[in-house]
């Protein structure tokens, strides 16, 4: 399975979740290393537990339920 593996920060602002996209990276401990460079910069200090790592495989639709607006 050939994957990539992006880093998520989400923190909660008001009422609702702010999640960004902070990278994309070739391995899980390139992420790890990511979040440890950035744990000390404004916004992350305040909120370290906001660092996620979720592994994506390559060639493979993730969102197959198509989707409608309310």
């Amino acid at each position: 399975m050939d994957a990539v593996f992006l880093l998520w920060h989400t923190h909660r602002l008001r009422d609702e979740d702010d999640d960004k996209l902070i990278g994309v990276y070739r391995t899980e401990q390139d992420a790890k290393a990511a979040v440890q460079r950035l744990s000390s910069k404004p916004g992350f200090i305040n909120t370290p537990e906001g660092f996620h790592v979720d592994s994506y495989e390559l060639n493979k639709d993730h969102w197959t339920d198509g989707y409608f607006t309310v």
